[in-house]
């Protein structure tokens, strides 16, 4: 490539658009946890406390119309700044991307919610992704889905991740688009039956 475009070798990455990247003998550690000083900083709350999950498992967010509205921009950046975050943090992205939903008009309670993920990440701001040197090429895939959990309008989000070995390589947390009912439930149950059936045996 050298012969077709101006190069120059920089050594190791150690640092690249927020991430943070250690090298070390055994592998390869990867964290934002700069950027999420920075981060908190910015929302003045450094001196937050700490808390052991991003979402109570009772919290089930919808559009709370009788609350209080807050500031949008503010609301927008917050969630702007944690999206990007959860490029090294995977065990925040379900939490974001339900805040996420409610940017068109967020509540107090919303705003409760972006910042309860904000004090998780208070007390792990040192997590991030691993990828040890010598791992297995397995490609390993789990998925899930809450089934119905919005409130709103009975949709389901579904999550989905992968690795090769021990290292998380992909992942992901979608709405679905459409209600799931029951008898479409139970077609689609058949349908992959069919389909093992066919390729499986």
């Amino acid at each position: 490539m050298q012969n077709e475009f101006e190069m120059s070798m920089m050594g190791e990455l150690n640092f690249f658009l927020g991430l943070q990247i250690k090298h070390t003998k055994n592998g390869i550690f990867i964290s934002q946890s700069k950027y999420f000083k920075e981060l908190i900083n910015r929302f003045g709350m450094e001196n937050a406390k700490h808390m052991a999950t991003p979402m109570s498992t009772a919290c089930y967010l919808d559009k709370d119309e009788t609350s209080q509205s807050i500031d949008i921009k503010k609301y927008r950046g917050m969630i702007r700044s944690l999206l990007y975050l959860s490029t090294s943090r995977p065990d925040i992205m379900f939490s974001v991307c339900m805040c996420a939903l409610y940017q068109a008009n967020p509540k107090e309670s919303h705003l409760s919610a972006v910042k309860r993920i904000m004090r998780y990440l208070l007390g792990t701001i040192n997590l991030g992704l691993w990828y040890p040197k010598n791992s297995s090429y397995n490609l390993i895939g789990y998925s899930n889905s809450d089934f119905a959990g919005c409130k709103t309008d009975r949709k389901s989000t579904s999550g989905t991740c992968h690795f090769i070995g021990s290292a998380l390589v992909s992942w992901h947390s979608k709405k679905n688009k459409i209600v799931l009912s029951y008898p479409l439930l139970r077609r689609n149950i058949f349908l992959l039956e069919v389909v093992v059936h066919k390729y499986f045996g």
